[in-house]
């Protein structure tokens, strides 16, 4: 598998077998870049944030671009993550911003966030996407009773200083009506509930966010993977197989399949993340309620080493969290089998249900723990969603486009502040590896 930190380029992959990827065919791909080209401003990485940036450009700027994506759309992180459209991005609480910078800020990128999941909720209504969104609802579970203090809290913190009269804000839900009108977890100890999240199938939006790119007549380059940039002149060359496509500017929007040696830009300044998701065999209305699966909702826990999990439309569990530390241990099938460990520890009737799916992909960390959407000199990148890429995506590629447009953004870190860089990048993975065992450790005892 592809590995961010070893291999030099993300080109002549192979897609991931996942369930999304079962349930919608990618056609075929777009003609490559071939002999010299120019564009105003060049997109390089064809997932959410490319594509939607593209679309901005073009729809609210009339601003001529190009989207080069080394495979084929529906390769990278945006059709292998969960389809969890949620208010919020990188690991940051609300409270620990406010004490990080202030409550003014806090609000601004809440409501950021807020933004996000709406702007995608409008994007599949104004296109008609068909891309399978189920009922309003992002469940937070407690997994201990400290967690549960920490939820209380949390719930507290946002209506007290950040909901307002348009935004119910968050909903504490105790153990017992959790369980009876939610979800019967044997491991949760009550629940937070912020009302404007969602579910979709994510391969099905990417497609719907293409077809929107080329209705504007946009070109998007498929199977055209950057092997060398190069900047002159004022102009940024991009090399690629068999062509070249040159720019007045450049937006890197790979996230976390950007290859560690990119652009000094943002090399050593993430994390690659590998997640795991398996999906069961198709549950029967007898096993539903066993298993008192009540609810559509995404869902996700407190724990360090998150799991997350959502009943998908056609009543399959899908059931996700973190994989293997290294690329070449991703194929492993331990970390399916833990994973189904988890799931069965929640849903103990669902112990002999069958896996269907279990495949991987990156997500990417800042070391601050928040996303940064940042451009200056014509170069712009989005970076750090922290898995929580779906919704946020879509905002920060209309920033993206409002800076590329000289537009000013709001005041806020995502925005203003470049990515920090990683201290002994050399040892991320084995920092990685450590804080995983602390994780667990914490998880299990703390």
């Amino acid at each position: 598998m592809y590995d961010p930190l070893v291999n030099s380029h993300p080109n002549n992959q192979p897609f991931a077998p996942s369930y999304w990827a079962a349930t919608q065919a990618l056609g075929e791909p777009t003609a490559a870049l071939s002999g010299r080209q120019q564009t105003d401003v060049a997109i390089i990485g064809g997932g959410y944030t490319g594509l939607l940036t593209a679309y901005y450009l073009a729809s609210e700027f009339n601003i001529d671009c190009h989207v080069l994506e080394a495979n084929q759309v529906g390769f990278g992180a945006s059709a292998r993550n969960a389809g969890f459209v949620l208010k919020g991005s990188g690991r940051l609480g609300y409270a620990a911003m406010t004490q990080r910078w202030d409550l003014a800020t806090t609000k601004g990128i809440y409501d950021e966030f807020t933004q996000a999941v709406a702007r995608v909720d409008g994007l599949i209504q104004q296109h008609n996407i068909a891309c399978e969104p189920q009922e309003a609802g992002y469940l937070k579970v407690a997994h201990n009773p400290k967690a549960l203090v920490t939820l209380q809290n949390a719930a507290q913190y946002i209506q007290q200083h950040l909901a307002d009269s348009q935004d119910s804000g968050a909903e504490f839900i105790n153990s017992g009506d959790f369980r009876a009108q939610y979800l019967d977890h044997h491991q949760a100890y009550g629940a937070l509930r912020l009302k404007d999240g969602f579910g979709l199938n994510p391969l099905k939006l990417l497609l719907g966010y293409k077809d929107m790119v080329q209705a504007q007549g946009v070109t998007i380059s498929e199977q055209s993977c950057v092997l060398d940039w190069i900047e002159e002149g004022g102009k940024h060359r991009l090399i690629t197989a068999n062509g070249e496509l040159i720019a007045n500017k450049v937006i890197m929007a790979g996230n976390a399949y950007t290859p560690k040696r990119f652009n000094q830009r943002i090399d050593d300044k993430f994390l690659p993340i590998l997640s795991n998701v398996i999906v069961t065999e198709p549950l029967t209305a007898q096993e539903l309620a066993q298993a008192g699966l009540h609810t559509h909702q995404v869902t996700m826990d407190t724990r360090i080493l998150k799991y997350y999990y959502r009943l998908l439309p056609d009543n399959r569990l899908l059931f996700g969290g973190r994989g293997a530390v290294w690329g070449k241990d991703s194929a492993n099938p331990v970390y399916g089998e833990r994973l189904k460990m988890a799931l069965n520890k929640c849903f103990p009737s669902l112990s002999s249900k069958a896996i269907a799916y279990n495949w991987t992909g990156w997500i990417a960390a800042a070391m601050d723990d928040m996303p940064h959407v940042y451009s200056k000199g014509g170069v712009g990148y989005s970076l750090g969603y922290c898995g929580a890429g779906v919704s946020f995506s879509s905002q920060a590629a209309f920033r993206l486009a409002q800076s590329i447009a000289g537009e000013a953004l709001p005041k806020l870190p995502l925005y203003q502040q470049p990515l920090p860089k990683f201290p002994f990048t050399q040892a991320r993975r084995l920092g990685q590896w450590g804080y995983y065992h602390y994780g667990w450790l914490k998880d299990r005892f703390g």
